[in-house]
């Protein structure tokens, strides 16, 4: 667990890109307001964590899955998140099939049947990531 509260926070470089891809160019944010939305952000992923960790819990598990955030975001009413977070998630795993693909010796495809089973081996290596 972390050592201090600030080891909680996410990255402010991570959090400055994303203020920074969702606004004009034209709109800049004061420092404050930088250090209350990396905060919030902080805060929300905690949040979420924790419910999808109870998710996990029940199914008697200890690794978080994509599917325990996902019910985790349904029950914090925060089901317009969902399907966003579907997308990305998909279009994740696509990228990754294709850097697999691109690993294969010798310009080798994959077959059609097998990117289930990468997009699963996708989703163990994310549970391994974590």
């Amino acid at each position: 667990m972390a050592e201090k509260l600030e080891d909680l926070n996410l990255p402010n470089s991570s959090v400055q890109k994303i203020i920074k891809e969702a606004l004009p160019d034209s709109v800049n944010i004061g420092k404050d307001a930088r250090s209350a939305l990396s905060r919030a952000a902080s805060v929300f992923v905690l949040y979420v964590t924790s419910q999808a960790s109870n998710e996990a819990q029940k199914g008697n598990r200890k690794t978080l899955i994509a599917k325990d955030v996902m019910t985790a975001l349904e029950e914090l009413e925060f089901d317009n998140f969902i399907e966003p977070l579907e997308e990305a998630l998909k279009e994740f795993k696509d990228s990754k099939v294709k850097r697999s693909r691109a690993k294969k010796p010798n310009g080798e495809s994959v077959a059609t049947e097998d990117v289930e089973d990468q997009h699963e081996t996708a989703d163990a290596d994310l549970k391994d990531d974590d």
